[in-house]
């Protein structure tokens, strides 16, 4: 079941970014007047099709991993001459430069919009207060304490996690000082300290952790929420509401303590020590195995925890009218490609390990995760994987909208097209360019699971 929603988040996700990317194309195309093809959302065979006025093929294909979209063009096959006009090819470079640009700005364009539609119906945050601080790292060595709330990192103002996490994250690998504008106990102030070149792990990056930040949480009690129809819980007789005190008469501080007794022992039978309505009573419960995605057997019973509220002093609502919004939004979408530029940057350069980088299992799962979170999570996700993909399109490597773009600007300025053999040289070159990343990103995701 969980593979099934990680490929349905997935198609979805892609499905609602490709389409925007191709639209732009096709857009674009339409107002110059190039007569399209098709458009096709998907690759492979079509699952369905249908065509418009224009001709045009609108198809939506098996293979949820891209699109295109199919214009008249001289390069693929004679053209009538009543149709010649209408080709891609007879169009001038200026033309076909801004319909190659048209899909990338379309992915920015949703970004904006995205994000203003957040601002606008508003969020609620957690502010980011610190919570324990590791020992010898970058944020001991800045002096973050416990309790603190962070305001700027670097300048930059920020209100959530999310935000901290982006603007460390720009500083991977460099060294030099980091300056954090703090508050907490009563006063304000601003923390610098050395990076010494602090990197990411390669297997499971967490840039809060590396960073040597545990974000503060309120206490999560090991009682019951849902108790499952048909689970081992339900069977031994746990109700919602039960709080445990002990399992095997080790105590039981927490949910998470709970939660690893019961995973390390699958089909083991447990004694728990129950309190319920103010009395005490002993459980015996047996976790069902179960076996995980990555091939891991853990237990597993049936129950939730009871859902627990955050105090109001941590939560920031944050919500602008629908000008001021317009700013903010355009922020954000500043903020996720000034990102994922410094990315690519410090991964030519070195001073971010190319392991980092993420293929489409990695995307599903953080899909699946982003559409489980609600609407604000997984617009947010879908915001910034359309900034990363508009990016990505206009590099300037062949057989993408940005090589496409260098080509047509060298016709431009040359007054005539690069020749056969140069074109058909980048192409081949650009192909292996991404296979190679391509295959380099799936084997990362492969050796992440």
């Amino acid at each position: 079941m969980q593979i099934i929603q990680t490929v349905l988040a997935l198609a979805l996700t892609l499905g609602i970014l490709v389409t925007l990317h191709e639209y732009g194309h096709f857009w674009v195309a339409r107002r110059c007047g190039v007569k399209v093809l098709r458009f096709s959302v998907g690759f492979g065979k079509p699952l369905f099709s249908w065509y418009d006025r224009h001709g045009t093929e609108f198809a939506i294909a098996a293979i949820p991993l891209g699109g295109y979209v199919k214009m008249l063009d001289e390069r693929e096959g004679p053209v009538p001459d009543e149709l010649r006009d209408q080709a891609f090819t007879s169009k001038p470079p200026s033309q076909r430069i801004a319909i190659a640009a048209a899909g990338p700005i379309a992915n920015f364009l949703f970004a904006i919009f995205a994000y203003w539609v957040l601002s606008v119906v508003g969020v609620t945050q957690v502010a980011p207060i610190v919570g324990e601080i590791t020992g010898k790292s970058v944020a001991a060595q800045v002096g973050l304490q416990e309790g603190m709330e962070i305001h700027a990192v670097d300048g930059h103002r920020v209100s959530s996690w999310r935000d901290v996490n982006m603007r460390i994250l720009e500083r991977v690998g460099e060294r030099g000082l980091i300056t954090l504008d703090v508050s907490g106990g009563g006063t304000r102030g601003t923390l610098s300290g050395e990076l010494g070149g602090w990197s990411l792990s390669d297997e499971t990056p967490d840039p809060l952790a590396e960073f040597g930040i545990t974000p503060w949480r309120p206490d999560v009690p090991a009682v019951l929420g849902q108790i499952s129809d048909g689970g081992r819980a339900q069977a031994a007789g746990l109700q919602a509401g039960d709080r445990i005190l002990a399992v095997n008469d080790e105590p039981v501080s927490n949910w998470f303590e709970l939660v690893d007794f019961i995973r390390n022992a699958p089909e083991q039978t447990l004694a728990l020590t129950v309190e319920r309505a103010g009395s005490g009573q002993s459980v015996q419960i047996t976790p069902e195995a179960k076996k995980q995605d990555d091939g891991e057997i853990i237990g597993f019973v049936g129950a939730g925890v009871e859902a627990i509220s955050w105090p109001d002093n941590v939560l920031r609502e944050v919500r602008y009218g629908p000008l001021a919004a317009i700013p903010v939004a355009l922020d954000e979408t500043w903020a996720d490609t000034r990102l994922t530029l410094v990315a690519i940057k410090k991964m030519v350069t070195g001073l971010l390990s190319p392991s980092n980088l993420s293929g489409p299992i990695t995307i599903a799962r953080v899909a699946e995760a982003s559409v489980s979170s609600g609407f604000e999570g997984f617009v947010r996700f879908l915001a910034y994987l359309s900034v990363s993909l508009g990016i990505l399109n206009l590099l300037p490597v062949p057989v993408l909208d940005g090589g496409h773009i260098v080509y047509y600007t060298i016709e431009a300025i040359r007054k005539k097209p690069l020749s056969d053999e140069v074109q058909a040289l980048g192409l081949r070159i650009g192909m292996a360019m991404i296979l190679t990343l391509m295959v380099f990103a799936l084997y990362n995701d492969l050796m992440r699971l």
